[in-house]
């Protein structure tokens, strides 16, 4: 299914008298302010977050998983279903596959369907957190970091496969997650697993094209409870500096203990010129990949803050590569990845209007009363109209989701695939 842009600029109409009102009063608000409404307008259209492969159908827990009706049978239909997407809220210009859930077996029919719906493709992922059932050795207790050579040798052999695969596509990034650890005392030497990831990383990293870029995710905790190999973003830092300067942390929300100051970590990583990657979602007690800004809306935006004051500041930190990583138990994977998408450009947009410059002198004078009502006075501002400025411009829906609804997409993708089909690789 695809939609025109006749469909969604004759929804658009209906709305348009409100959003004007709407986006002239805070338009005008912003301008009093010395806010460049147009700039700001340019930087939250132009920012693109890439939609994984794998959340486009229903996702579950280690006890069951309920399938979504009209799920993406097959690759192809997992990019037409981005492209639904960003043909709504032109905020999802890329996907990111995994593999081995999502090989394509055409890479260059893939590259055009592709293009064809304004899509790039992002970060490659791999997978060696489960055994597929024609590997030769297992990664029960281990993949990269693994005491067994043969299996680890299989691991980094699959990860220079997914490489070159993303060459044929286009990418020019690799996303490397480890559920290797240990769930018990004694289980694992950490000096030698924590030897053996690092050395596996080296392996990968000498076959990264010239242009590529290498990003090493962290989880503190799951599969594994007693351990994991790459815990934290400091042990993640430590590997990407061994790798070499194509290597880069990746900080996914959701892979941090409870009240974790992510912010700092941010800020950390810019400074020093190693944040490669963002994965976004949301949680209340761990890796609960829900929506994001469900659970933690303010957070998000002080975490924005951060990014944003580190690319303006940073020029020796490369432009983060976005992706939301999120799992969509029990609502429509669509309808969740539009909500995750506004709350993203919203707490992008309003980092964009805090007072900088007041923000610094603030500090300066130790005047923590006005620090803290810098913040909350961009955090508080109603940046709707923004973002539907923003869409609109670039072809895209008011609102998307009221849109989708509207349209039936969903009902119209249950007619066209069946009621009870399943995503690949869930």
């Amino acid at each position: 299914m695809i939609l025109n842009k006749e469909q969604i600029t004759s929804h658009n109409q209906s709305n348009f008298d409100k959003h004007d009102q709407s986006f002239d009063f805070l338009a005008n608000n912003l301008t009093n302010k010395g806010h460049d409404v147009e700039n700001i307008l340019k930087k939250v259209g132009d920012f693109q977050v890439a939609i994984p492969s794998w959340a486009l159908g229903a996702g579950g827990t280690r006890f069951g998983r309920f399938s979504f009706h009209g799920e993406p049978g097959t690759l192809e239909q997992k990019i037409e279903d981005v492209g639904l997407i960003h043909a709504l809220t032109k905020s999802a210009g890329a996907i990111s596959l995994h593999i081995p859930w999502d090989v394509p077996e055409d890479a260059e029919k893939i590259k055009a369907l592709t293009k064809s719906l304004d899509l790039k493709f992002d970060a490659m992922n791999s997978n060696t957190f489960q055994d597929q059932p024609d590997q030769k050795h297992s990664y029960k207790f281990g993949s990269l970091c693994s005491t067994d050579d043969k299996s680890r040798e299989q691991a980094i052999q699959h990860n220079i496969d997914v490489i070159r695969l993303g060459e044929k596509l286009g990418s020019k990034s690799l996303t490397v997650w480890l559920a290797d650890g240990s769930s018990f005392p004694g289980q694992n030497n950490f000096q030698t697993v924590l030897k053996n990831t690092q050395d596996s990383l080296q392996q990968i990293y000498k076959t990264l094209p010239e242009d590529w870029k290498l990003f090493i995710e962290y989880k503190p905790y799951e599969p594994n409870f007693y351990s994991t190999v790459i815990q934290d973003w400091g042990t993640s830092f430590m590997l990407a500096n061994e790798c070499g300067p194509k290597a880069y942390t990746l900080v996914d929300l959701g892979h941090h203990l409870p009240n974790t100051n992510i912010e700092q970590i941010v800020a950390t990583l810019m400074m020093k010129g190693k944040l490669g990657g963002f994965h976004f979602n949301d949680s209340k007690y761990g890796d609960d990949d829900l929506t994001v800004g469900s659970i933690k809306p303010y957070s998000l935006f002080l975490i924005f803050n951060e990014l944003v004051y580190g690319m303006e500041n940073n020029p020796q930190n490369p432009y983060p590569a976005w992706m939301i990583d999120a799992s969509h138990n029990i609502k429509d994977p669509l309808e969740d990845l539009m909500q995750s998408l506004e709350a993203i450009r919203s707490s992008y947009a309003k980092a964009l209007l805090v007072d900088q410059k007041a923000l610094r002198e603030a500090q300066k004078n130790h005047d923590v009363t006005l620090c803290q009502e810098i913040l909350q006075e961009a955090y508080l501002t109603d940046v709707r109209p923004l973002l539907e400025r923003a869409r609109v411009s670039n072809g895209g829906a008011l609102n998307p989701l009221d849109t989708y609804r509207h349209l039936e997409v969903r009902k119209k993708l249950v007619d066209e695939r069946g009621k009870h089909t399943m995503a690949t690789g869930l």
